[in-house]
């Protein structure tokens, strides 16, 4: 089992690593041109792959004002949903028939 695991990890990063060069975007590759990062990867699956997790992608913990994630907001912080309400509220478009009734109407 220990085999097998010795050669499914390296064969698994390499293919993770590989798919991620050709997928990143040219302008967020780092220190060398992707096509030399595919290759490297290819050639030198361990030392390349780890290469490329490590320091060929421009990897940032917040994301700036061009990779804006969409992120879950509760209604009442969001603000596209509060304007979608209107300003008379959700109670003010019904009609006057659709009120109850008090005693003596």
């Amino acid at each position: 089992m220990l085999r097998v695991l010795m050669f499914l990890v390296p064969l698994a990063l390499s293919v993770y690593a590989f798919i991620d060069c050709i997928s990143t975007k040219d302008e967020d590759v780092r220190h060398m041109p992707k096509p030399l990062w595919a290759i490297l990867v290819l050639l030198f699956p361990l030392v390349g792959s780890i290469s490329w997790i490590i320091a060929g992608k421009k990897r940032s913990a917040l994301p700036g004002p061009d990779r804006a994630r969409r992120q879950w907001v509760a209604p009442d912080d969001n603000p596209e949903f509060l304007k979608s309400l209107g300003e008379d509220g959700p109670g003010k478009d019904r009609d006057k028939d659709d009120e109850p009734k008090r005693d003596g109407e």
